[in-house]
């Protein structure tokens, strides 16, 4: 299942507010704030009502709730909340190398465990910058901007 590709700009004053009053939070809140201030959904494609979901910060211990920024609607319609919410208590064993692998979602999220989300914008970004050759057998551009 693919990634939902939804983002939204983080309200800065609420998430670092809730950063800095989060039980077990960073110990510099400043550090936590979302790259760029948007954050992208973290779960696997969904309908237009179910919420999207950002983690911004995990709880001190792997048991302790992490802070999520959830939201719906779009544009102006779009509302925002912070809260902590569980970690998904669903667990991927790997029976070849004896290993558990737990979802990375929050708890009762919907669609796919996040084992079973790929997220098409990072293999996008992942994949070769030239493929060697073009339809026509010219030799591609220079990914450093210097035609060849």
């Amino acid at each position: 299942m693919l990634q939902c590709t939804a983002v939204t700009l983080a309200p800065l004053t609420d998430v670092l507010l809730a950063l800095t009053t989060m039980e077990s939070g960073p110990d510099n809140p400043l550090s936590s704030l979302p790259p760029a201030h948007y954050v992208l959904c973290e779960l696997g494609e969904h309908d237009t009502h179910t919420e999207h979901a950002a983690l911004l910060c995990p709880g001190g211990t792997p048991h302790r709730p992490a802070l999520w920024l959830l939201w719906t609607g779009t544009d102006m319609d779009r509302t925002h909340r912070i809260t902590t919410v569980p970690w998904c208590p669903a667990v991927l064993r790997i029976l070849d190398t004896d290993s558990v692998l737990p979802c990375s979602l929050l708890a009762q999220h919907t669609g796919d465990h996040s084992w079973g989300v790929t997220d098409p914008l990072s293999d996008l970004l992942a994949g070769p910058v030239t493929t060697g050759s073009t339809k026509n057998g010219d030799t591609p551009d220079d990914p450093t901007g210097k035609p060849r």
